[in-house]
């Protein structure tokens, strides 16, 4: 019986114009996990959100990326930091959730650290004559802001995000993706393997019928682009329906012209960054996988800068949210479906529409690094 990973190496074997979804196993096989858990989540860039998120020094985001508890907070200085979550002294894990912090508590024995990492105070240590609290810093994990992103990753070699996305750059320079302001922040849990929600994501082919109740209207398949990707991302566009006002470039807003004050973009920044970016708003899933069958999710969104001055602002951005939430019913109910179909007996995968190029590119990613994971 093949494994996965050949299975997975058979199927992108294929050229596009004959190409078919990735097989059941790729999904359903905890040893693939561990490999993409390993050889990905490990490896590459994680996003972790928005740094407008994170404005305040001691505001502060937990996480765990491939295993690793991690801290990413705005210091004392006013900059971006990530380190372990993990205490120095008996290894309980420090802070949960997000918030703000004048300093790191430990929960077990109150061993204090400031937010540059440094042990500040230790209780009942002085008897201890090998103890020093200069050699107990919290360490560092290396954190990248780009475009208002913020990135972390467990690799000293991964190449810093804006060489790896300076193409995506180019494509969406004229959105202005760092004037965007995030309105809301989320994480959910949902029962469907994390390439699932990906791939979902990365086709609109499902937009009139899986969203007929809210934006499926609003897009026409003939419309939607889907070129070839790139190594570190793919994407496809889409054009709004000028019926829906907040998708729409603000009058005031002279950077774009034409079809172009319509264009959605849908970025898929691997392994798990989706950005939907319109000329007015934004929202974004930030994906992890939580075992086979679940997904842990950050989800999202808020406005470009240019409406933020409208007397209707507040309303536009109650407006889009409630969107977006029926938007997410539909999905995760997609989403669902999909993982317990692929994860019966009857499941065999089927040719792929020429709107699901992106899924196409997303497999030869997870190819590359499966197969490949040091080149």
């Amino acid at each position: 019986m093949k494994d996965a990973a050949t299975e997975l190496r058979e199927n992108v074997a294929v050229a596009f114009e004959r190409a078919r979804a990735m097989p059941p196993s790729v999904y359903t096989s905890e040893d693939f996990l561990r490999r993409e858990l390993d050889n990905i989540f490990a490896k590459d860039w994680f996003c972790v959100g928005r740094a407008s998120a994170l404005a305040a020094p001691g505001d502060y985001v937990t996480l765990e990326l491939a295993g690793q508890p991690i801290i990413v907070l705005r210091d004392a200085a006013g900059a971006l930091k990530a380190m372990s979550n993990v205490c120095r002294h008996r290894m309980s894990t420090l802070l949960e959730g997000s918030g703000n912090t004048r300093s790191i508590v430990c929960p077990y024995h109150a061993w204090t650290y400031n937010l540059d990492g440094s042990l500040r105070g230790a209780p009942a240590m002085t008897r201890n004559a090998g103890f020093c609290k200069s050699d107990y810093q919290l360490p560092d994990i290396r954190c990248q802001e780009w475009l208002g992103w913020v990135f972390v990753t467990l690799n000293a070699q991964a190449p810093d995000v804006a060489v790896q996305l300076a193409k995506v750059e180019e494509l969406v320079g004229d959105y202005n993706m760092s004037a965007y302001t995030q309105t809301f922040f989320e994480t959910h849990r949902w029962n469907t393997n994390w390439k699932v929600l990906a791939e979902n994501f990365m086709e609109s082919y499902h937009l009139p019928v899986c969203h007929a109740g809210t934006i499926g209207g609003l897009s026409k398949l003939n419309e939607m682009i889907c070129p070839p990707g790139e190594d570190a991302f793919n994407y496809h566009t889409i054009l709004k329906d000028e019926s829906l006002r907040i998708a729409m470039a603000h009058p005031s807003n002279t950077r774009m012209q034409g079809e172009r004050r319509r264009t959605t973009y849908l970025l898929a920044i691997y392994p798990s960054l989706l950005i939907t970016l319109t000329p007015g708003y934004f929202w974004y899933l930030t994906l992890h996988p939580d075992g086979v069958d679940h997904v842990q999710i950050g989800f999202g969104g808020g406005m470009s800068d240019d409406y933020a001055g409208d007397p209707d602002a507040q309303a536009n951005f109650e407006e889009l949210k409630a969107l977006l939430d029926d938007v997410n019913v539909e999905d995760r109910g997609c989403t669902e479906k999909v993982y317990k179909g692929l994860s019966s007996d009857g499941a065999t995968p089927g040719h792929l529409s020429h709107l699901e190029r992106p899924n196409y590119d997303f497999a030869h990613y997870i190819n590359g690094r499966i197969q490949n994971p040091d080149g």
